[in-house]
């Protein structure tokens, strides 16, 4: 399914993008269906509810959280084969699958700030992995995917407030501004894989009558012992469950300082960040 090339990119720079894994058609399938499933009222994971009549995109259409747990088509996808063998070639062993969750992001939602996905995951030891699958086309004016690439080795970064009146969530971690952020232009079908302490996140949705909607499984690298609670039950690529340990948070986290006039990454307690350098 990937060429060598790309689990070399996917080891140097946290990600890669594999082109056409599904075709046209099958995203064309997954937007027929969220897109029934969402006007059909809210499910378990809808933390915002539904409001048809509210002037936040986000809110008349609100993302999906676990859909696997009660909806067969999102669990056949998050174990697909094809998903499968990427990740077990870019891991070197099959990963289990923790979450799926599918982003509408109509015209003039907000995006989402940079992060690293296991800031929440807390997979130990270990990261997570991200499939991230395009189901409409996605480049910079409707808030395609944006990601800092070389960011995967960094530790998890202590976390700033967000402008949330460009991102939906409201933390962020601070890139110093010589760091380059790479916009990832996709087609419907591709799908990018990310290491779960990549830097990304999005813009907003600018465009006047596009959506940007995105199915997303994240998985654990198949060494994982531990997961944060919210993501148990845990599963084996062929669907059947694994018991693992559950993972606290909290614990030190990096910082950008200079060193040298570059920026590097020092190790902090985030409970006493008034005695660390100062950071861009």
């Amino acid at each position: 399914m990937l060429a060598a090339e790309q689990v070399e990119q996917y080891h140097r720079e946290g990600y890669t993008v594999a082109r056409g894994l599904f075709s046209q058609q099958e995203a064309e399938f997954y937007i027929d269906h969220y897109m029934r499933l969402r006007e059909s009222g809210a499910y378990p994971g809808d933390f915002q509810g539904v409001d048809p009549a509210s002037n936040d995109p986000l809110k008349r259409y609100p993302r999906m959280i676990h859909m696997h747990r009660w909806d067969e088509v999102s669990l056949r996808w998050m174990i697909h084969p094809r998903l499968n063998a990427c990740m077990t070639a870019l891991l070197g062993k099959e990963p289990y699958a923790v979450q799926t969750m599918l982003y509408f992001k109509p015209p003039g939602a907000r995006g989402q700030a940079l992060h690293q996905d296991n800031f929440y995951l807390r997979v130990q030891p270990g990261t997570c992995i991200a499939a991230w699958m395009a189901l409409d086309a996605c480049d910079e004016e409707n808030g395609c995917l944006m990601v800092v690439p070389g960011t995967q080795d960094l530790p998890i970064l202590c976390t700033v407030p967000a402008d949330t009146t460009q991102s939906f969530t409201d933390i962020t971690v601070p890139v110093p501004k010589d760091i380059p952020v790479v916009p990832v232009v996709m087609e419907p079908g591709d799908v990018l894989f990310f290491n779960g302490s990549l830097i990304h996140g999005s813009n907003p949705n600018r465009s006047r009558d596009r959506f940007r909607r995105a199915l997303i499984g994240h998985y654990a690298v198949g060494d994982a012992e531990k997961i944060a609670r919210f993501y148990h039950p845990v599963l084996r690529m062929d669907g059947s469950v694994v018991e693992l340990g559950i993972s606290e948070g909290g614990g030190p986290c990096g910082v950008w300082v200079e060193r040298d006039g570059k920026p590097v990454v020092e190790m902090v307690d985030p409970h006493h960040r008034g005695e660390t350098p100062e950071h861009e």
